[in-house]
């Protein structure tokens, strides 16, 4: 991106994380509130080393691909580390380019695009043949689950993925309510499990692949990606998932899976005897308020608003549960990180008052809604108000020969097990569809 003199502007930390190449470990990463790792000569070979800065585009480009994929770096920012300069100039021989990224096995990447980073990881991109009976966009539970139906079936199978494998699920810290593991099993591990298993049947995965466009060719339906690959196939099934909504304040994203969480069912059991505050004032904050006192010694609800969201109903019943309290006009502006990445304390504004205080709950839920991953597709097929795909009872959407499952259909539960079920059906429901066809 930059080659010459530089011209230093001032700019936020960022993260400084660690990464295996040979044994690739993951994490999420998000922009703007984690400690920098100053620069130093005895750096374990064993790490993934970037040489950026914030104003520079493509460094942050570099920086999302490593977080989208979950691979840990350290991160040296040439304007606070002022003497890694001379290391880019060395590496560079001379000249001053950014990013520049050094590998353990002594190689470097200079200004690389997403796909020199993805061939770089051993990330698979390339497609074996030009059509599938199946393609599937999305590997979390659903979409791997159906994965495996198809493959297992004898149905060939392309499966695409933008970030890590897994989705949300691969963020979960402990998924205690996902059947078969009466000791409960970690997000990822479970992600991991589903991907072996269907790349046992067959299935074959392409990461860091961004679907952008859905199109008819006939019975054909057509996938294109970011990169501007066109994937043929029989049937499609859309699988994105959902995210869910942050509140995108400082120490959020360095607490997510530790103490912040988005799934009550999933975490609560962990905050046992604990005090625990819901962040959201609506149905979903109040629903999953009621279930967290279950664990919970108590759950302090906060709304940004005058009053609660909630419907009627709802709020009756946290109104007759002694554990849980109720407060509006709560702006959360902070959450404070210690040195063992633990929560500190929550930074909050008092709306009515002006007043700033920091409360020290054990552990926070951010409950303000979920956003379905389904931009790319609105123009193509029906979506709800909220951007959900709409489907029939085949789970087929309103192009023929597309359907969806999991958390990015409407009306589904968004839980792990349900999408996994859904991922089943679909597969299932994408093979008779295949079978018409045939038989026209």
């Amino acid at each position: 991106m930059l080659s010459g003199a530089f011209s230093f502007a001032p700019i936020c930390r960022t993260p400084g994380i660690t990464a295996n190449i040979s044994d690739t470990k993951y994490f999420f990463w998000e922009s703007g509130d984690s400690e920098m790792t100053q620069p130093t000569d005895d750096q374990a070979p064993e790490t993934i080393r970037m040489y950026g800065a914030n104003w520079c585009p493509d460094c942050r480009r570099a920086k999302t691909f490593f977080g989208e994929q979950r691979i840990h770096y350290e991160y040296i920012d040439i304007e606070l580390f002022p003497e890694a300069v001379a290391d880019v100039e060395r590496i560079n021989h001379g000249m001053r380019s950014i990013p520049t990224i050094v590998f353990p096995d002594g190689s470097v990447l200079v200004e690389p695009s997403d796909t020199d980073l993805a061939a770089k990881m051993g990330l698979h991109l390339e497609a074996s043949r030009d059509f599938y009976d199946v393609i599937i966009v999305g590997s979390g539970p659903a979409g791997l689950t159906a994965g495996i139906y198809t493959a297992r079936e004898g149905l060939s199978t392309l499966l695409l993925e933008k970030s890590g494998i897994g989705g949300q699920v691969g963020l979960t810290r402990q998924m205690e309510n996902f059947p078969g593991f009466d000791s409960g099993i970690s997000g990822a591990d479970l992600a991991d499990r589903l991907r072996r298993q269907a790349e046992r049947f067959g299935v074959e995965i392409l990461q860091a692949q961004t679907v952008v466009d859905l199109d008819e060719d006939g019975a054909y339906r057509l996938v294109r990606t970011a990169d501007g690959s066109e994937y043929c196939g029989g049937a499609v099934l859309l699988a994105t998932g959902s995210t869910y909504r942050r509140l995108r304040v400082p120490g959020e994203s360095r607490l997510i899976g530790i103490n912040i969480h988005f799934c009550a069912t999933c975490d609560a059991p962990f905050y046992k005897d604990r005090s625990v505050y819901v962040i959201g004032g609506g149905n979903s904050g109040f629903q999953e308020s009621l279930h967290i006192c279950q664990f919970a010694r108590e759950v302090t609800i906060l709304e940004v608003e005058p009053q609660p969201r909630a419907s009627l109903i709802l709020q009756q019943k946290v109104a007759d549960c002694p554990a849980i309290h109720v407060r509006t006009n709560q702006d959360v502006r902070e959450f404070l990180v210690d040195e063992r990445r633990h929560l500190a304390g929550v930074r909050i504004v008092d709306r009515a008052t002006g007043k700033e205080r920091i409360d020290h709950p054990d552990g926070v839920f951010i409950l303000i809604g979920m956003d379905p991953n389904s931009g790319n597709f609105q123009h193509r097929i029906e979506t709800d108000g909220r951007g959900f795909i709409v489907t029939n009872d085949a789970l087929e959407t309103s192009m023929r020969g597309v359907f969806a499952a999991g958390d990015v259909r409407a009306r589904s539960t968004k839980q792990a097990a349900a999408a996994a079920g859904e991922g089943a059906t679909a597969a299932l429901m994408m093979r008779q569809y295949l079978e018409k066809l045939v038989t026209l």
